[in-house]
């Protein structure tokens, strides 16, 4: 069955630490990333990686606050984010096949997506 699967969100205080999971099986994939979306603004390509390359893009909203990791026999991208802020508050997902350069990153219509997972900083 192919799918991604999410987890690690929820409520954390502001300046704490939270370390999401993505899960991906039964896909083949290049590239790997997160993705958020909070009420009213655009979704944000936030962290994406090339599997095999390594190659990497963050946001620089986040890059100075992120920790990531991963497991390449789960096939599994862990983000954790450190100094969290309430502008952090946003439905997290994670994708595979998503396009990145060193402007952004996206998903593409060939894209795995996972259900998400909330997080929610409160101040």
């Amino acid at each position: 069955q192919e799918q991604v699967v999410e987890s690690g969100g929820g409520l954390v205080q502001a300046g704490g630490t939270l370390t999401l999971s993505c899960t991906a099986s039964g896909l083949s994939f290049a590239t790997m990333g997160w993705l958020r979306q909070a009420p009213v603004k655009e979704r944000e390509g936030i962290s994406c990686i090339g599997w095999t390359s390594g190659t990497t893009y963050y946001a620089d909203s986040v890059k100075e606050r992120l920790t990531p990791s991963r497991d390449n026999a789960k096939n599994t991208l862990y983000l954790q984010m450190n100094n969290l802020k309430p502008e952090d508050t946003a439905m997290y997902y994670c994708a595979t096949g998503v396009h990145f350069s060193g402007s952004g990153c996206s998903t593409s219509p060939s894209s795995a997506w996972g259900q998400g997972t909330q997080v929610t900083i409160s101040s």
